[in-house]
């Protein structure tokens, strides 16, 4: 073979062996990279039918052991079961609103909640600038208040509202029933129609009370206008025990946070709201008057999962429905004689017979019917 051939036949090997090695190295790389495709396809077919939810908190945030914990406890319990992608954005102000909307808007969710009447204005906004994507809100009905909402509801936003005079009602029967100093106290967060519905049905719960026990009962009632200031909550309730009231109920959101710590140091009763609270103080909390945001932003969801949002609507949950109660840690506090009495009582709210008051007027009305 002259030298020429044996150079040729050196460079043909060569080439040989290089593609050999090519080929075998490029294998490897399909066979790692197919499974890895695979499972982005997966992951891309999942995220295509998976529903994208953000909640926009009040400015008592989402671990607020109240409204936005529970809300945010619906959300994560449709992760759970429907299968959907859930987030919040935290507000700290009144001023965080607009822009967390606008956050979660940027992120393109299929729904967007905003949780407490203090959005009403934002999420209207929002939802009118954005007619292609779907709101909710929680504890605010855009129905009947033409002044500020001409047109109502929008088509994309629904309303998620309580009966949260109802449970307010039934814990406040249980305060005047077990109060042994004949004062109890009511600490609110911001006055507004919410809150009033919680005052008003717990002092219709007293009254109601006072009528059937023959008691005369007196309620102290204070609002932090705060549902994030717990020092503030607990100044509240301290004064209102030091002036007698052995049970105080909040409705203040994080503020309440304050009435309970309040309730621990001084060994006192205090009465819980939206979520049962007994675990923050299990001596000292006696019952929660419950309103299950959780279960009202679930149902949502669930719908919206299912192509029935009720866009355009307010949906009103009560003790019917069962979304609120009081808590079922009551009877760990709250004499069962007491407990069966409050059975009865939910029978004749939803029956009718017991109309509940939500503000001043009605109250009035209502201590008419005791007469």
């Amino acid at each position: 073979m002259s030298k020429m051939k044996k150079i040729l036949a050196l460079l043909m090997i060569a080439i040989l062996a290089f593609t050999v090695v090519g080929c075998s190295g490029g294998d490897k790389a399909d066979d790692t990279k197919k499974p890895a495709e695979q499972k982005e396809g997966e992951e891309n077919k999942a995220t295509d039918e998976q529903l994208k939810i953000t909640m926009v908190t009040d400015v008592g945030g989402v671990n607020d052991q109240s409204f936005n914990q529970s809300a945010w406890e619906g959300l994560q319990k449709a992760d759970k079961d429907l299968g959907t992608k859930s987030d919040y954005q935290e507000s700290h102000q009144d001023a965080d609103f607009v822009p967390n909307l606008e956050t979660a808007l940027d992120a393109e969710n299929d729904l967007i909640w905003g949780i407490g009447f203090k959005l009403a204005n934002a999420v209207y906004s929002a939802a009118e600038e954005n007619s292609d994507t779907k709101y909710a809100i929680v504890d605010f009905s855009y129905e009947g208040d033409e002044k500020n909402f001409p047109d109502g509801t929008p088509d994309n936003v629904v309303g998620v509202v309580f009966k949260q005079e109802q449970p307010s009602f039934l814990v406040g029967y249980i305060a005047a029933m077990m109060s042994e100093t004949g004062k109890v106290g009511f600490v609110g967060g911001m006055e507004s129609e919410v809150i009033s519905a919680f005052d008003y049905g717990y002092q219709a719960g007293v009254a109601y009370a006072n009528k059937v026990a023959d008691k005369d009962v007196k309620v102290l009632r204070q609002y932090a206008e705060a549902f994030g200031d717990s020092a503030k909550g607990k100044a509240i309730a301290s004064s209102m025990y030091q002036q007698g009231a052995d049970i105080v109920f909040h409705a203040a959101g994080g503020t309440g946070d304050g009435v309970i710590e309040a309730a621990k140091e001084q060994d006192k009763y205090a009465i819980g709201v939206d979520r049962d609270q007994n675990d923050l103080a299990p001596d000292n909390v006696i019952t929660s008057a419950m309103k299950r945001v959780d279960v009202g932003v679930y149902n949502v969801i669930k719908d919206l999962k299912e192509g029935k949002f009720p866009g355009g609507t307010t949906v009103v949950y009560g003790l019917e429905e069962g979304a609120v109660d009081i808590a079922p840690t009551s009877d760990k506090h709250v004499p069962k004689e007491i407990l069966d009495k409050v059975e009865e009582l939910k029978k004749l709210i939803i029956d009718g017979e017991i109309k509940v008051p939500v503000d001043e007027d009605s109250y009035e009305e209502y201590l008419k019917t005791l007469e």
